[in-house]
This record gives C-alpha cells, sequence and structure tokens, in this order.
C-alpha cells in the first residue's frame, strides 16, 4: 500500500467543471483507494492506493471522473516521496515570505529529464521562475495575477500539461500524507 496525493486540473475554477468533493470521494473510494481524503475544494486528495505507477493510477481517476460525471480533467498523482521531492526542491525558500505566492505547476506527468536538466531560467521570468524534474516554480511576490505567464512557456519548451497550486496547498498535502 502507498500514499499519493492527486491534483486534479481546472476543477471548481469559475462555472465550469464543478465537482463537490463528496461526490469525488465517492468516486475514488468506488474505485477501491482507501483513506481518501479532500483538501480545500479545488481538486486536492490525499489516498492511499496499491503500489503501482502513478501514471496508471492517474489513467484510471480520469478515466473514471469521465465516465461517472462527464468531464475530461487531467490529474497528476504523485507519490508522496514524489511529493516531498516537489516541496523539497523550492528553490526560492529562502525569497517566498507568503505561501499563497509561491507557486508550482506540477507537470500532469513527468517530463522528459534531458529537457529538465540543467534547464536555464524560465525567460519569461528569470529572476523568479525556476524549472525542477517535476514542477516549474514561481514567485510572484506581486500576487499571480501580476507575474508574468509562465504558462505558454510549459507548453512550448517542456512539452508539458501543468496544474498549478501555491505552496500553502502543496505543503497541505505533503503534511496529510
Amino acid at each position: 500500500m502507498a500514499r499519493y496525493a492527486v491534483l486534479l486540473r481546472g476543477i471548481n475554477v469559475g462555472r465550469a467543471k464543478r465537482v463537490a468533493m463528496a461526490d469525488l470521494r465517492a468516486l475514488l473510494t468506488d474505485l477501491g483507494y482507501r483513506e481518501v481524503r479532500t483538501h480545500l475544494n479545488s481538486g486536492n486528495v490525499v489516498l492511499t492506493g496499491d503500489d503501482t505507477d502513478t501514471a496508471g493510477h492517474a489513467a484510471r481517476i480520469e478515466a473514471a471522473i469521465r465516465d461517472r460525471l462527464g468531464m475530461d480533467v487531467r490529474c497528476a498523482v504523485l507519490s508522496a516521496e514524489e511529493l516531498r521531492a516537489v516541496v523539497e526542491g523550492h528553490p526560492f525558500a529562502d525569497v517566498a515570505d507568503n505561501g499563497s505566492r509561491m507557486m508550482a505547476y506540477v507537470y500532469v506527468s513527468p517530463v522528459d529529464p534531458a529537457l529538465v536538466a540543467g534547464h536555464p531560467p524560465v525567460p519569461q521570468d528569470p529572476e523568479r521562475a525556476r524549472v525542477g524534474d517535476r514542477a516549474v516554480y514561481q514567485w510572484c511576490p506581486d500576487g499571480l495575477m501580476a507575474a508574468p505567464d509562465v504558462g505558454p512557456y510549459i507548453t512550448q519548451h517542456l512539452h508539458a500539461d501543468v496544474t498549478a497550486r501555491n505552496w500553502n496547498t502543496l505543503t497541505r498535502l505533503a503534511g496529510l500524507l
């Protein structure tokens, strides 16, 4: 048995893709996951499942959401060790003093290590954005809306889909695991 964090992309943001957390917990429990716990109302889950690959869990959860809820929702599934590595890899720990303004764009699926190795700072925000093994980190001292958009860069250069979480949420999920 292993513990996982599941980060659903784009649910309960605005009016699109509304999912009640009770329904999400029931769906995941019906799939055989145990100790299912949601955090906030934006698709953050920790659970216990069979020790298999995270990509297999993601595909299974995405298919169940599509079949049962009629929505196409991508999700990133990270093992406890992977989430811990994202948290420990924080490149701005010495300056990021507000967890709601520190963002991690978590890769939905792992990125080719050759694209990540030795990667320079993100050109759209070279002082405050860094590429990591499992996420792109961005310190947004003036808030996310005022920060340069690094999404297109992630898509074009890393060929990755991501789901963004602020640092408060990621560290809370790591604590729940």
